[in-house]
C-alpha cells in the first residue's frame, strides 16, 4: 500500500545507427560566405514624435503619479504618527494608574 509503482522502461523498438563524424579542413584566412548585414536606412525608422497633445498628456500622467505617490506616502505618515500618540496616551494612562495603586 505504501510502496510506490514504479513505472515500467518500455524497450526500444529499433536500434538507431551511430552519428559519423566527418573531419573537416580548416584553412586560415578564409572568410566565411557570409555578408554583414546592410544597416537599415534612417528614412525607415519609425521617428518618435512629439506633438503638444502628447507632451500634455504626458506631464498631466507624471503630475497624477506624483500626486498619488505622494498622498499615500503622507497617509502611512499620518498613520504611524496617530498611532504613536494613542502609545503615548496609553502609556500615560497606564503610568497614572500604576503610581495611584501603589499610594
Amino acid at each position: 500500500m505504501f510502496r510506490p509503482k514504479l513505472p515500467t522502461m518500455p524497450h526500444p523498438t529499433g536500434t538507431a545507427p551511430p552519428a559519423v563524424v566527418q573531419p573537416t579542413t580548416v584553412t586560415p584566412g578564409a572568410q566565411s560566405p557570409l555578408a554583414p548585414a546592410a544597416p537599415v536606412p534612417a528614412s525607415t525608422r519609425p521617428a518618435v514624435q512629439l506633438t503638444p497633445g502628447t507632451a500634455l498628456a504626458l506631464v498631466g500622467g507624471g503630475t497624477a503619479v506624483v500626486l498619488v505617490v505622494g498622498a499615500v506616502l503622507v497617509s502611512m505618515l499620518l498613520a504611524v504618527a496617530v498611532t504613536a500618540a494613542s502609545v503615548a496616551v496609553c502609556a500615560v494612562v497606564l503610568r497614572s494608574l500604576v503610581s495611584q495603586h501603589r499610594r
